[in-house]
């Protein structure tokens, strides 16, 4: 139901092997997909996959650190070089929305197409909904002003009882269909109703996305029920013990240790300063995760691809999407 595709993973700065901040959320509703951050040089990232600018429908900014923003205004500008002419929405801070303008002035960008801001901090609920989809932003703590951002998925089907079909005498084909989109069909003299034979089921993903943030307790209530949660984990505790509170940023034994306690049964570390950027150094950061935590795991790599089923499995996929 859900696919997740990062497209950067690195805190602070980019390095040769990660780029800053940004993650694809794709979902089965459509070719419609959503950009968690934009950091510098997200667009040029976005080149090695198959996900296109002209589906894009919404961009989430947790937070104004540039880490996190400074890819906005090249973005949109080459989706409108490349022919968008889909509004598109953006849900930032108010910060982040006025920078965005100012740019657009000073640099004489002229969209051709409509982007509208909705504050990230304005305790709408939801930000944004769709027939399917629901986004949502949830308060963290951090050096300014930090969002995470949840996605809910909600899929509705037509599920046939084959078995009692099948008892019916009645073969697999067009009837079978016929009855799946509640129809009544004529068979051998009888009439078959839609309603004794198909039930409507009703399946719901839910992802926590993290922004930059030093209290990984404020999730608890958006981690109630979620399948995944997506989070920073800049540094390890003795890394950030010794740093101390001035970045105000998590360790991989702090978030770990809240997933377990909050039973989200899929966890993704992302945001990895550039001292762990090396075989030796993610290990320490998952041996680390792994002593708190023993739900699924995984250590985000760049252009790494994640899918969330309907029942809430995770897996990495064997990735065919990308080109590297």
């Amino acid at each position: 139901m859900l696919t997740l595709t990062f497209l950067g993973t690195s805190s602070g700065v980019p390095t040769r092997q990660r780029n800053v901040t940004s993650l694809a959320v794709q979902t089965v509703a459509g070719h419609d997909w959503f950009l968690v951050d934009v950091g510098e040089g997200t667009q040029q990232q976005l080149q090695r996959t198959r996900l296109s600018l002209h589906d894009l429908a919404v961009i989430c900014v947790t937070h104004v650190h540039g880490d996190h923003c400074y890819g906005l205004p090249g973005l949109l500008a080459s989706a409108g070089m490349a022919g968008r002419k889909e509004p598109l929405k953006l849900i930032a801070p108010q910060p982040v929305w006025d920078w965005l303008n100012v740019t657009r002035t000073c640099t004489d960008l002229h969209l051709p197409f409509e982007v509208t801001h909705v504050d990230i901090a304005s305790g709408a609920t939801p930000l944004w909904e769709s027939a399917e989809v629901r986004i949502g932003a949830h308060a963290l703590s951090h050096r300014v002003p930090s969002h995470a951002v949840s996605v809910q998925v909600e899929t509705r089907r037509i599920k046939l009882d084959t078995d009692a079909l099948r008892a019916a005498g009645l073969p697999a084909g067009p009837m079978w269909k016929a009855l799946q989109e509640g129809q009544d069909v004529s068979f051998e003299g009888r009439v078959l109703r839609s309603a004794d034979f198909a039930t409507q089921a009703t399946q719901q993903v839910r992802v926590v996305i993290g922004g930059d943030n030093a209290d990984v307790s404020l999730l608890a209530e958006a981690c109630r029920g979620a399948h995944l949660l997506v989070h920073e984990a800049t540094y390890t505790q003795a890394v950030l013990d010794k740093v101390g509170p001035g970045p105000m940023h998590s360790s991989a034994k702090q978030v770990a240790a809240f997933a377990q306690a909050a039973a989200v049964p899929n966890l993704v570390l992302t945001h990895f300063s550039a001292r762990y950027h090396n075989p030796a150094g993610l290990a320490v950061l998952e041996a680390e995760a792994r002593s708190q935590y023993s739900g699924g795991l995984w250590l985000a790599n760049d252009f790494d691809v994640f899918e969330l089923d309907a029942d809430g499995a995770m897996n990495k996929k064997q990735d065919k999407t990308t080109e590297k």
